[in-house]
C-alpha cells in the first residue's frame, strides 16, 4: 500500500515531468497542479488532504504536492546547478527525464525541507526511480543523492 506522502511525491513527479517535456510554457506551476487534479486524476485517485473519504492508498497531500512542484520550479536554477556539479560527466539533457526530476525533488527537499529526515528523502527517491525510471537509473540516483546529502551535511 502506498501512503499519502509517497503518492504525493508521485503526483509531483508526474507534474514536473509534464513541465519538463514541454507542457504549456505559459502555465505557472500552480496552474499545472490545478490542471492535474482537474483533468488527469481519476475519479477515485488523489483527493485533497482535507477530504476524509477514500482509501489511504489513494490519498494525496495536496499541500505537499504544491510545495514540491512550486519549490522545484522556484529553485530550479539552483537545483540544476547543483545537479550539474554532482553529475560530473552527465549533462542534464542526457539524463532520463524521470531520473532528472526525481533528483530535483530530492535536492529540493535536502536543501529546503529540514524537517524531512535524509533517509526518508533518499529512500523515496530510490523507490520513485524503481517504479518509474530505469534499472540503471536507480544506482545513478542513489549514488548522486548520497553524495549530495554528504556535501550538504545531512
Amino acid at each position: 500500500m502506498v501512503g499519502p506522502r509517497r503518492r504525493s511525491r508521485e503526483v509531483a513527479l508526474q507534474i514536473l515531468h509534464q513541465i519538463d517535456v514541454g507542457g504549456d510554457p505559459h502555465l505557472e506551476p500552480g496552474q499545472m497542479i490545478a490542471r492535474y487534479f482537474a483533468h488527469l486524476a481519476s475519479e477515485n485517485a488523489p483527493v485533497s488532504d482535507d477530504d476524509q473519504h477514500g482509501d489511504v492508498a489513494t490519498l494525496v497531500d495536496r499541500k505537499l504536492v504544491d510545495e514540491l512542484v512550486r519549490g522545484v520550479s522556484d529553485h530550479r536554477a539552483e537545483i540544476d546547478a547543483r545537479l550539474t556539479v554532482l553529475s560530473r560527466n552527465w549533462r542534464l539533457e542526457r539524463m532520463g527525464i524521470v531520473e532528472r526530476n526525481v533528483i530535483r525533488i530530492a535536492l529540493f527537499e535536502l536543501s529546503h525541507a529540514p524537517n524531512v529526515p535524509t533517509p526518508v528523502i533518499l529512500n523515496e527517491a530510490v523507490e520513485l526511480t524503481k517504479r518509474y525510471g530505469t534499472a540503471e537509473g536507480v544506482a545513478f540516483v542513489n549514488g548522486l543523492l548520497d553524495r549530495a546529502a554528504s556535501e550538504l551535511g545531512r
